[in-house]
């Protein structure tokens, strides 16, 4: 509802073996931030979309490394044009199949989980607030309305390396997943996501009402959301 233009970039491909999912959000102003994250994007889902698995040996691997390789493109990019000054990205990446799902994390950005009816965020933010809130300086909801609440401590392109955090699990049949840029979740509260990923009216119309929910609150910022629901697994899911 504000923004001029849109720096958020997202992927999403699926197959009835496993599914690649990432939402960027970029940063840097004078289109730097899309450039930004269009790199990721594009770096990121070309070098894991060969795996067939999230639970393939080489998995986990690949996708650090590929998210290594878009931080330091989108670096070098950086210093050599002068425009791109301070370019960056936040990146989440959500690799699903049948026998578990793996996540890479740097920024912001978020992957949540509806579960049994209870909403749980996988990722952790790479924030100033995030850390005030692990040192007990800041309760959750504080950190939701402080003025630094948009300061992210790491993301892909600032530096010549960049730590990236993994997570695995395992999926359950009718598990959804939400993976989305803070213009949804800094925008939306937990509670009221949680209604309405539970609405189960179709991945699209969950989009919808997400990105409306946010907008209806300001829309403050590019909103990006993906939402995957898991509806078979096994031999129910056809092999």
């Amino acid at each position: 509802m504000v923004r001029a233009g849109n720096e958020d970039n997202f992927f999403a491909d699926a197959d009835e073996r496993r599914g690649i999912f990432i939402v960027a959000d970029g940063m840097g102003g004078h289109a730097a931030g899309e450039v930004a994250s269009e790199m990721a994007v594009q770096i990121v889902s070309q070098g894991i979309t060969g795996l067939g698995s999230a639970t393939e040996s080489e998995a986990p691997k690949r996708l650090e490394a590929s998210l290594k390789a878009a931080n330091r493109a989108i670096y070098d990019r950086m210093l050599a044009e002068t425009d791109k000054q301070g370019m960056g990205t936040t990146a989440s990446v959500l690799l699903v199949s049948e026998s578990g799902f793996l996540i890479g994390q740097i920024g912001d950005s978020r992957i949540y989980l509806l579960r049994d009816g209870a909403l749980v965020q996988l990722t952790k933010d790479h924030s100033y607030v995030q850390e005030q809130v692990d040192a007990g300086l800041l309760t959750p909801d504080q950190a939701r309305n402080h003025p630094y609440s948009n300061v992210i401590t790491r993301c892909v392109g600032s530096g010549e390396d960049v730590d990236v955090d993994l997570f695995v699990g395992e999926p359950q049949e009718g598990d959804v997943f939400l993976v989305a840029s803070d213009g949804l979740t800094g925008m939306v509260e937990d509670g009221r996501l949680q209604q309405l990923l539970l609405a189960r009216s179709g991945p699209g119309r969950v989009v919808d009402a997400l990105v409306a929910e946010a907008n209806a609150r300001g829309g403050l910022d590019n909103i990006t959301a993906i939402v995957v629901q898991v509806e078979a697994i096994g031999e129910t899911a056809g092999g």
